[in-house]
Parts: structure tokens; sequence; C-alpha cells
């Protein structure tokens, strides 16, 4: 991954939505007793290419899922979209969760399941097939998510780094 360039985004610039992918209660136990707090992972996303996922940690709800949306916003990154879909087949991994997502025809929608279907319509992405493997834990499944993502180029950026023209990338 070192040799992807992450495109990061200004969030000044643009209005974000977010998704709520899972709240936790956690339970420390101390010699008082028990103290819950709740950590939340968010995803916020422009629907119009830019995404970021968050976290968030407090001892209210809603103090969590406010945190998570502040770090969700600083980790913002563009994503290559191309009419609705992606523009190619890409796996992503983190910690034990793998995905794979596939480009698809118009109308198809988004098939994927819970974590990986918020990043996705977070995207702006419409039409997409996808399968997450191994680990089902969200907080893993939307960063791999994110990963592949990340991975994905255009044509113009693979024509850009291969230092040819854009027609030569389809007719190699």
């Amino acid at each position: 991954m070192s040799n992807i360039d992450i495109k990061r985004v200004k969030t000044s610039e643009i209005e974000l939505k977010d998704k709520l992918v899972g709240v936790n209660r956690v339970v420390k136990v101390t010699k008082g007793g028990r103290t819950f707090s709740f950590s939340a992972i968010i995803v916020v996303g422009d629907e119009n290419g830019v995404v970021g996922h968050g976290l968030g940690k407090a001892k209210e709800i809603t103090d969590a899922v406010m945190k998570g949306i502040d770090d969700a916003k600083k980790n913002l990154v563009r994503v290559p979209i191309h009419k609705g879909t992606i523009p190619h087949e890409q796996y992503g991994k983190y910690g034990g969760a793998y995905v794979f997502l596939k480009p698809a025809a118009p109308g198809t929608g988004v098939i994927a399941g819970g974590a990986m279907r918020a990043v996705l319509e977070s995207v702006g992405i419409t039409d997409v097939l996808a399968k997450s493997k191994g680990s089902s834990n969200p907080h893993n499944v939307v960063k791999a998510t994110v990963d592949a993502l990340v991975q994905l180029r255009d044509a113009i950026t693979v024509a850009q780094h291969r230092g040819v023209k854009l027609d030569k990338v389809f007719n190699g």
C-alpha cells in the first residue's frame, strides 16, 4: 500500500452525510461496581466520491457518535467513480477482514452487507457487487472496504503513471 497516493480532502469544501455503522457497549468492572461506556463507528461521505471513517468513545452514546463524526472528517479520501460503479475489480484487507469489490451494470444496485453497504453508499456508488470474507467485525470490514476503495485507479491516472496516452491504456 506504500505505492498508492491517498488523496486527502478538505472538509470545508463539501457537505457530508454521516451513517452510524455500529455501537458497542463496553463494561469496565471496578471495585466500586460496573462502569459503562460506548464506542461508535461512523462513516461519512458526500455521495460523490468522498468517504471517511471514524471511531468515537465516550460515556454517552451521543457523545461517542459526535466524536466518531469528528474523527471521520479527519480521515476523508477521494475515490474514482465511473458511471455509478467502480472502475475495476479490487480486493481490500484489514486485520482479519477481506473484501472483494466488482463493478456492476447500471440498475444492479449495491449488493453488499452491513458495514460494506454503509461505506459504498456514503461514497456514492450505486451499482457494485461486493463480498466480505474472513472477519465480520464491523471495524475491520469498514477499514478493509476503505482500503479497497483507496486502491482504485481510473484510466486517466493509470495513463499518467505509465506515461502513455489514454487510448494506449485500453488498446494495450
